[in-house]
This record gives structure tokens, C-alpha cells and sequence, in this order.
């Protein structure tokens, strides 16, 4: 009796430990600062490099400037090498760019395990009256995941050109509502390095900007908020922006922020700005609940204060019977 007892308060506590499903889901943007060969022979800036982006289940990379398509491989095998839980592919635009001598690229490296690929389109920048607005066009891809309450979204990254900031961030409004159009979606998140601060943005170009100005779209790295290394910097540059409230309630509340990884790894300054000039910023979607509560629905935090009652009330049970 004892025995049947103990594998029913086992398979109850099971139960209880997996209500909150997958314990984060985080989405990241990095600008790695002219990401190539040359950073490849630093064993340090390597092994901090995997630390952070293997804390993500997607991350946008920008500036990756590979173009003996080199780097990233050594890259994503450190990744690989560093965290065995998990399997990291990476998802890599075209090198895109005005001038032939410098170009970068978009890449997204992500977990095969918790999410999938299910379209990607790079953004012509054909616009009429609008034509070649941006030096890195939007290389802009759909994922499916396993355990967020959001099935599907799409991520829409943007590297601006400083000296083409507000011109850039607008025509980015454009390409938001083409591709809900072409995708029929509502899950759109758009993410990056996108100069929106201190000099490249002024304040009265604020109100020409229409992804700035569109009360739907929710910009979740606050104004004020450093995202640069330098201590002599204090500017908003990285930014991540939600479409429409019903995927905003898809966000954990105040989880989006810089990751100050000078901090975190105990770096100094040259040491994290040999890594990059920008801290990486990252939100965390909301995860699915256990089924064996609620049948794959999200519980309410009465339901939750409801589970972890019976799990005294059980646990208050044992200790009579085996007192």
C-alpha cells in the first residue's frame, strides 16, 4: 500500500512540475560588430560568443561579415561543441549591402529542437517611390515552435545605416504590413540594431516615423535603456518591436531587456568590447502549460494557486501516514 501510495504522489508531483511546461522560450537580437575571421582566432571571445547566443532558442545575428564564408562554420561547431542539450543550426541571408567592399549578413542561429523553420523571404526593396531604402534589406523568417502559447510568428530583422536611420526605420512599417499580408499573420516581431537613439535618431524625426508612431506596434526595450558596452556610451540602439496587443500578451511581462554579458562573465571593458560594442537584447515568449492539468490550455493563476494547495494537502497526508 505504501508503495502504490508513494508512485501516486511521484506521478503527482511529475504532474505539478511540468504545469509550467518548458521554463522560458527567449528570443535574442546580437550585433557582433564585424563578426569574421579575425574574431574566430580568439579563443575567449569564442567561448563567450557560445555562452550567450546558446542562452537563446533563436538569435539574429548581425554584422557577419564572412565572406570566405569562414567564420560562421567555426562558429556554429564552438556552439555545438559548447552546449550538447541542445542542436543549433543556422538560417543566413545573402551578403547584403551598397558597397562591394562591405557587405554583412543576417543569420539566425537556432535550437532544432524547440523550434522550426517554416518560410523565409528576403525583402526586395523594390518599393515604388521607395526604391533601395535600406542598405541591409530585411531577411525575414517564420518559425514554428514546441512549447510557446504562440504557434507561429515571424521575426523581421533590421541593421540601419546610422546616417539613414529615420529614413530606414519608416520604410520598416512597410515591410511589416507586406509581410502580415503575404503571410496572413499577426505574430510579427521586428528586431535588431536599429540606431534608434542619441544621434541617429533625433527626437523631432520621431513623429515621420511610422513604427514609432503606430499606437498597435509595442517597442519593449524602453528609451533610456543602454544596450551599448562603452562606458562613455548610454544609448537605446537595440530595439525589439511587437505587432498588435494579442501577440504582446504572448510576451513575458518586463522580460525584455539588454543581457549585459561584460557583467555576467566578470569582463572588463576591452575584454566585452572585444566581443562586441552592443549587449545582445532578448524577450521571453510564454510557454504552454501541462496537459495533465488542463488539457493544453493556459491555467490562471487561481488554477495554479488551486495545484500548489493540493500539493500541501497531499504532502501534509504523507506525513500522517508515515509518521
Amino acid at each position: 500500500m505504501r508503495l502504490s501510495f508513494l508512485l501516486l504522489l511521484l506521478l503527482f508531483l511529475v504532474g505539478v512540475n511540468d504545469v509550467e511546461g518548458a521554463s522560458e522560450f527567449r528570443v535574442c537580437a546580437f550585433n557582433l560588430h564585424h563578426f569574421g575571421e579575425s574574431k574566430t582566432r580568439k579563443d575567449a571571445v569564442m567561448l563567450t560568443l557560445s555562452k550567450i547566443i546558446t542562452r537563446c532558442d533563436v538569435s539574429l545575428l548581425q554584422e557577419v561579415r564572412d565572406s570566405k564564408e569562414v567564420a560562421l562554420p567555426l562558429l556554429m561547431s564552438q556552439i555545438n561543441r559548447f552546449d550538447t542539450r541542445h542542436q543549433y543550426q543556422a538560417l543566413v541571408s545573402e551578403r547584403l549591402g551598397r558597397s562591394e567592399t562591405y557587405k554583412e549578413q543576417y543569420v539566425f542561429v537556432y535550437r532544432t529542437d524547440t523550434v522550426t523553420v517554416t518560410g523565409k523571404y528576403q525583402y526586395p526593396d523594390t518599393r515604388p517611390g521607395n526604391v533601395d531604402v535600406f542598405s541591409r534589406e530585411p531577411f525575414v523568417v517564420r518559425f514554428k515552435a514546441l512549447t510557446t502559447t504562440v504557434k507561429e510568428f515571424v521575426l523581421i530583422p533590421q541593421h540601419t545605416t546610422p546616417a539613414n536611420t529615420t529614413k530606414e526605420l519608416d520604410a520598416l512599417y512597410d515591410v511589416l504590413q507586406h509581410v502580415k499580408k503575404m503571410w496572413k499573420t499577426e505574430n510579427v516581431m521586428l528586431l535588431g540594431d536599429f540606431n534608434a537613439d542619441c544621434g541617429y535618431l533625433a527626437k523631432k524625426n520621431r513623429k515621420n516615423v511610422r513604427l514609432i508612431t503606430d499606437q498597435r506596434l509595442y517597442w519593449l526595450i524602453e528609451d533610456k535603456t543602454d544596450t551599448t558596452v562603452r562606458s562613455s556610451t548610454s544609448c537605446t540602439y537595440d530595439r525589439i518591436v511587437v505587432n498588435g496587443e494579442a501577440f504582446a500578451r504572448e510576451i513575458v511581462p518586463m522580460s525584455a531587456r539588454p543581457f549585459n554579458f561584460q557583467r555576467e562573465y566578470r569582463l572588463t571593458e576591452d575584454e566585452a568590447l572585444d566581443v562586441s560594442d552592443h549587449y545582445p537584447v532578448e524577450v521571453l515568449l510564454k510557454v504552454v502549460r501541462s496537459k495533465f492539468f488542463n488539457n493544453g490550455a493556459r491555467g490562471s493563476t487561481q488554477e495554479s494557486q488551486l495545484q500548489l494547495f493540493s500539493l500541501f494537502v497531499c504532502m501534509c497526508f504523507v506525513l500522517q501516514v508515515f509518521r
